[in-house]
């Protein structure tokens, strides 16, 4: 006869995402709002992309950039929305160990390829507003390419480890995440092993690679605010500092987004 203990090893094949536990009443009204964020994210990042792709006038490398930023923004979108409206609209709540995983890289990776495209925003603008001579040949194509493949590399690499980590993780019994989305965090304390280095490593790279982004932009912005502080004609610092507020608000568009999800 099997022993008590043996119930409790068997491994786990799937998760079950919970989102809101505590207002499971409120999730068809919830998908409401949800649902016109996503429809509206995704039609304003797809018209950004067409309008850049079309209008010649914008094939500049800000516009690369943003370029960039918008399809960073598609894919977070389509990683995470359409499986919570699905567990809000048909109770889908389950997700395989595969799904739930690869979920986990690209929420990891790709909040932190925003973070990274925003830090090298601030240095075009840095460059524009602090060296307009040398702006031309710093900031080419040549760079903007070179900057989309550090923004993925960076930040794919130091993320692949998170998924790897929990993935190799003894599951028993206990499969219920209580979260719209497979963190790593909500996944690995459902282990019967030691999660550890799992805390250890997602405190580690979060830190290092959102507070390293976070510092550049903070010296970009003010290098830029003491360069426009210093010009004496009527009008050119708030035009100067006219180009840089869109990205203020899509830094802060950003920031309360990442806030919500570490709620």
């Amino acid at each position: 006869m099997a022993s008590p203990s043996n119930s409790s090893t068997i491994p786990v094949s799937e998760f079950l995402l919970i989102c809101f536990p505590n207002y499971q009443s409120w999730q068809h009204w919830l998908s409401l709002p949800l649902s016109l964020l996503f429809l509206l994210a995704m039609g304003a990042n797809a018209t950004l992309l067409l309008t850049i792709r079309l209008e010649v006038s914008l094939h500049e490398p800000m516009y690369y950039l943003l370029s960039l930023l918008s399809l960073l923004d598609i894919v977070l979108c389509l990683t995470v929305i359409p499986k919570v409206l699905a567990i809000f609209w048909f109770d889908l709540r389950s997700i395989s160990f595969s799904a739930c995983f690869l979920q986990m890289f690209i929420m990891n990776s790709f909040l932190t390829m925003e973070s990274c495209t925003f830090m090298v925003m601030a240095y075009d603008r840095y460059v524009a507003i602090c060296h307009p001579l040398r702006y031309t040949s710093i900031i080419t194509d040549q760079f903007v390419s070179r900057a989309a493949t550090f923004v993925v590399a960076r930040n794919a690499l130091f993320s692949l480890p998170v998924p790897i980590l929990s993935a190799r993780l003894s599951y028993c019994d206990e499969n219920i995440i209580s979260n719209c989305i497979c963190t790593n965090l909500s996944v690995s304390k459902l282990s019967c092993d030691d999660i550890t280095l799992n805390r250890l490593y997602q405190f580690v790279a979060g830190w290092t690679l959102l507070g390293s982004d976070l510092i550049l932009i903070v010296l970009s912005y003010s290098f830029i605010l003491k360069t426009v502080l210093r010009i004496k004609a009527e009008g050119a610092g708030a035009k100067a500092l006219s180009t840089c507020g869109s990205h203020f608000i899509l830094i802060l568009f950003f920031s309360t987004v990442l806030l919500v999800l570490v709620i």
